[in-house]
């Protein structure tokens, strides 16, 4: 089942950006997944507005995909620094339906 990576980052110290710009892309691909947008253009339509410097959203063929992604040793050094330079959540959503009213999604 496809999953979503949401990556919401507040960079504080952007000395990490450049080499995780350039490299996770193929840590990202080699485990399957697939950027759908990882965009600085960041508008809040409703509610307050998050302190985010950034948003990824990352397509993955299922959880485990995305877990083997985040646990990959090589990617350890880049979430090392990107912890240390910016306030981040990553969350993982299916694609699902909570409800069960829309008939394209699976039940949640």
């Amino acid at each position: 089942m496809t999953v979503y990576v949401i990556a919401d980052i507040k960079v504080t110290n952007d000395a990490w950006v450049p080499a995780y710009a350039a490299s996770v892309h193929e840590l990202v691909h080699k485990h399957g997944g697939q950027y759908l947008a990882r965009s600085g253009n960041v508008k809040t339509l409703e509610g307050k507005p998050l302190e985010t410097s950034l948003i990824a959203i990352i397509a993955f063929p299922s959880a485990d995909f995305a877990e083997a992604f985040i646990a990959d040793p090589h990617y350890a050094p880049h979430l090392a620094a990107r912890r240390a330079g910016s306030e981040s959540r990553f969350q993982m959503i299916d694609n699902t339906d909570l409800a069960g009213t829309i008939p394209y999604l699976g039940r949640a």
